[in-house]
C-alpha cells in the first residue's frame, strides 16, 4: 500500500458546454499524508467539489492521474470505493421516513459491510456520531445537524482510511459544527487521511494539518496551517481609543504598522497591525503611546478568515501561484 492516502499529479478535467469548454482543473497536484488533514480552500468555482467527485470516482478526470493509496480512480474506481467514505454537504441524500439505524444498515450493505457483526458495527457508528438515542426516531424528525451526524456516520461505516468531507458544517449552528468538529478530530485521531472543503475557515483552522488552495482551478498554495497563518503579515490586531493629542509615530517601524487613525469631537480611534508579539513589539508600543490619554484596547488575534481574504486578493489580482510566491 503507498504510503500517500491521497495522490494528485497534473490532473485536469474539462466540461464541454455549448459554444466552447470550461476548464474546472488544471494540471492540480496535491498529497495527502496516512493520518493527515489537509484543507481545501477557494472560491465558488475554483474546482474543489470537482476534484473532491474525482477522487470519489462520481467523475473521470480529462487528464492526470488521482490514486488512492496507490490505487487508481479510473483503472481501479471499485477498490478505491472500498477505500473512501465521502460526506457531501447539505442533509439530503436520506430516507426520511426510515429511522436514522435503517438509514445506517441500508448504505452500510451498499458499501458492501457484510451480516456478521453488523449491529454492532452499527451501534458503534450511531454512538461515535452521538445519535444513539435518536436512532429509532424517523429522519424527517431529526435537525439539519443530526442529519449531518448521520451522513458521517454513513461515510465512516465501512471504516474507509480515507474520508472526502465537502462542506460538511455547512448550514450548521455553532453548538452543532462544533460537535461535528470533534467527531471528524476523531477520524484523524483513528489513523483516517481526511480532505477537507469548507467555506468556514473555522474548521480549517481547529482540523487541518495542511491548507491547499485552489483559484481558477489550479492549486495556488500548499502548506502547513502555520505557515498559512503567516501569509498575512501579522498576527494581531489592536484598537487603541483615546482622548486628546492622538499618538505620533516613527518612520520606519517595523513591529507593527498603522491601519488607520480617526479623529472626532477630541477622541480618537487608532487601529494597528502587530506582526509578532515580541518583546521588541510590547517595547515599541508602549513608546508610541507613552504619555497619551488611552480610554481603552481591544485586541484581536488573527483570524484564519483574515489570511484567506489577504490570500484571495492577492490571487485575484496576479492569477494563481505556487505557494513560494504568495507574498504577506
Amino acid at each position: 500500500m503507498s504510503d500517500a492516502a491521497i495522490e494528485v499529479e497534473s490532473l485536469g478535467r474539462t466540461f464541454k458546454v455549448r459554444g466552447g469548454q470550461v476548464v474546472a482543473l488544471k494540471n492540480v497536484d496535491m498529497r495527502v499524508g496516512r493520518g493527515e488533514i489537509v484543507g481545501l480552500l477557494g472560491s465558488n468555482g475554483a474546482g474543489k467539489t470537482t476534484l473532491t467527485k474525482i477522487l470519489a470516482t462520481l467523475l473521470l478526470p480529462s487528464s492526470g492521474t488521482a490514486r488512492i493509496f496507490g490505487h487508481d480512480v479510473t483503472a481501479d474506481p471499485r477498490e478505491v470505493r472500498r477505500m473512501i467514505g465521502v460526506v457531501l454537504g447539505g442533509d439530503r441524500g436520506l430516507y426520511s421516513k426510515l429511522n436514522g439505524r435503517d438509514n445506517l444498515r441500508f448504505f452500510a450493505m451498499l458499501a458492501g459491510v457484510g451480516r456478521r457483526g453488523l449491529a454492532e458495527r452499527l451501534d458503534a457508528a450511531l454512538d461515535r456520531v452521538g445519535l444513539t438515542e435518536v436512532a429509532d426516531r424517523a429522519v424527517e424528525t431529526y435537525s439539519k445537524g443530526m442529519r449531518q451526524r448521520l451522513h458521517l456516520a454513513i461515510g465512516m461505516i465501512n471504516e474507509p482510511p480515507v474520508m472526502l468531507l465537502d462542506e460538511p458544517t455547512v448550514g450548521l449552528d455553532p453548538v452543532e459544527a462544533e460537535r461535528l468538529r470533534r467527531d471528524i478530530a476523531g477520524l484523524r485521531d483513528g489513523g483516517t487521511s481526511v480532505l477537507l472543503t469548507s467555506h468556514y475557515l473555522l474548521d480549517i483552522e481547529r482540523l487541518a494539518d495542511r491548507v491547499v488552495i485552489l483559484a481558477d482551478g489550479e492549486a495556488a498554495a500548499d502548506v502547513d496551517v502555520a505557515e498559512f497563518a503567516k501569509l498575512a503579515g501579522y498576527t494581531a490586531i489592536v484598537t487603541v481609543r483615546g482622548m486628546g493629542r492622538p499618538p505620533e509615530f516613527e518612520s520606519g517601524q517595523s513591529q507593527f504598522t498603522v491601519d488607520d487613525l480617526s479623529e472626532s469631537g477630541g477622541l480618537w480611534t487608532l487601529r494597528l497591525r502587530v506582526r509578532d508579539w515580541s518583546v521588541e513589539s510590547f517595547g515599541s508600543l508602549g513608546s508610541a503611546l507613552g504619555g497619551v490619554d488611552i480610554l481603552g484596547v481591544d485586541v484581536s488575534p488573527l483570524r484564519l478568515e483574515d489570511v484567506y481574504s489577504h490570500v484571495a486578493a492577492q490571487l485575484a489580482a496576479n492569477g494563481p501561484s505556487k505557494a513560494g510566491e504568495v507574498h504577506p
